[in-house]
């Protein structure tokens, strides 16, 4: 058994299961990474559940895992699996026969049961949309599960779960890669850090993202109240933060499973995540939303950009548009409970169109239910590595309150690209800033009054930047160049010497 004890191992060992699901007829990122969601978030669930077994016979107190033989992973897909042996001794294609034929519809099955148990639930939606196996022969199937095997929470270190879930965290980001859509589902996760520590939310409030791509928001926002709680941790406060603090919805049918299992990967047992289009409220699967709450704490969020909805989705909001952009914002606006906090991401269209009446209408609706806190300028290449490449800002406010003033910090002139990404220390002189909205050579503050006189344009333009200007005259200019072509030409004469 491969011990794993560092994120770098954990990424190779991941890394080498995409290197056969890419050769067996899963060539793109769109298509080996549900195929490896799957049978990863199989192997985790069996390994927890027999850790948990264990506890609680420790304990004395009763313990149903939600699958029974042959259906858990040590059964059919373990080397040394009962079930496993007895299809290898079997005929050819028997691996495959069970799994479509008996596996999968008893995944699917399983929380369609009145008796069906939350996490049978969640086990049932995330493997809903599987229904055959993709890759094209046993034998890489079968390989593809021996090294998955390998990757056993108890082969890591104490932080295995963290580990395993950044690495597939890292695989999610590939979705957003030249050629594929992923991009709209996928926000960089420092600028998500930044977002979440801008936010802070706190132990017993709730989380919301009303279009949660592969839930990355979520996941953030669990950790970060997580830490909060430190080893003083109650199991009254961890099961209310597992089960009760983070909700979101997610229409994509390829995504939603993708969602539930990176959320149970980070430990969430039961992700209350809706299935459906979030502004029509055209649902196709809400049992997990059960119970959820009409009105949410804290809402982090990035809308697709871009996004162009039907009528259907225009009747439920105040100012129609066909924007989703503008439709969401309005969803977040009434979303919020009084003194509730929202961090979006929007690109810059939002802040600056004015020709539209449905966007000055719904920015003038949140000047005058949200205390607009807040407007970061991000760099134009910071989602070019996820499959976008517009121009963003983050805004950040909390409702119950109209805005007076609008404190702005400008990052818009940090070089990002692919192989530069932006990172968490730029918002460093950020949150130094942050406490007293202070004045900087990147930050100022706007009053409410100038904003109106623009109508409702809230693009940022910094006037602290420094504008570095060339004063040289041309002759100097022209003195510049021939010197720099006098050492060129030394300096290929010196070559010449050599050769």
């Amino acid at each position: 058994m491969t011990t794993l004890a560092s994120r770098s191992s954990i990424d190779t060992a991941v890394k080498s299961v995409c290197d056969i699901l890419r050769r067996s007829n899963c060539a793109s990122a769109l298509q080996y990474i549900p195929e490896l969601t799957w049978i990863l978030f199989l192997r985790i669930l069996d390994e927890r559940e027999t850790l948990q077994e264990l506890e609680a016979e420790v304990l004395g107190v009763p313990f149903t895992p939600s699958l029974a033989a042959p259906y858990r992973w040590q059964d059919w897909a373990a080397p040394d699996g009962a079930k496993r042996r007895a299809l290898h001794e079997g005929y050819a294609g028997g691996v495959f026969q069970f799994v479509d034929h008996e596996l999968l519809p008893h995944l699917h099955d399983l929380g369609n049961r009145a008796t069906a148990a939350p996490r049978q639930v969640v086990i049932s939606q995330i493997m809903r949309a599987v229904d055959e196996v993709r890759v094209d022969t046993e034998r890489n199937f079968l390989d593809v599960l021996d090294r998955v095997h390998d990757i056993r929470l108890a082969g890591t270190d104490p932080t295995h779960v963290f580990l395993l879930s950044q690495a597939y965290e890292g695989l999610l980001l590939r979705m957003g890669e030249k050629n594929n859509d992923g991009g709209q589902f996928f926000t960089p996760r420092e600028v998500i850090r930044a977002m979440v520590r801008a936010i802070d939310p706190r132990i017993g409030e709730t989380v919301y993202d009303p279009a949660c791509g592969t839930g990355g928001f979520l996941v953030q926002a669990y950790e970060h109240m997580k830490a909060q709680l430190g080893g003083a941790a109650t199991g009254g406060q961890l099961q209310q933060l597992a089960e009760a603090t983070v909700y979101g919805r997610e229409k994509e049918t390829l995504i939603y499973p993708i969602t539930l299992a990176n959320l149970a990967l980070h430990g969430v047992d039961q992700p209350n995540v809706w299935h459906g289009n979030t502004l029509t409220r055209n649902e196709t699967f809400g049992g997990l939303f059960r119970g959820a709450p009409e009105l949410f704490d804290v809402i982090l969020m990035n809308p697709p950009f871009g996004g162009r909805e039907g009528e259907d989705a225009k009747t439920r909001f105040a100012y129609k548009t066909s924007s989703t952009q503008v439709l969401f914002l309005q969803e977040v606006i009434e979303s919020l409970t009084d003194g509730g906090r929202a961090g979006i991401v929007v690109d810059e269209g939002l802040l600056f169109r004015t020709s539209e009446r449905a966007f000055v209408q719904t920015k003038r609706k949140l000047l005058d239910e949200c205390d607009l806190w807040c407007i970061v300028s991000l760099p134009a290449g910071v989602f070019t590595q996820a499959g976008a490449g517009v121009k963003t800002n983050l805004m950040f406010f909390t409702k119950g309150k109209p805005t007076e003033q609008v404190w702005y910090y400008d990052l818009s002139d940090v070089k990002v690209t692919k192989r530069r990404p932006l990172t968490l220390d730029r918002f460093d002189e950020f949150f130094e800033l942050l406490p007293a909205r202070a004045d900087g050579q990147r930050s100022w503050m706007v009053p409410r009054g100038e904003i109106e006189a623009r109508a409702y344009d809230l693009k940022a333009v910094n006037p602290n930047r420094v504008v570095e200007v060339d004063t040289r005259t041309p002759r100097e200019l022209i003195a510049s160049i021939e010197a720099k072509n006098r050492e060129i030409d030394a300096a290929l004469a010196n070559l010449k010497q050599l050769l």
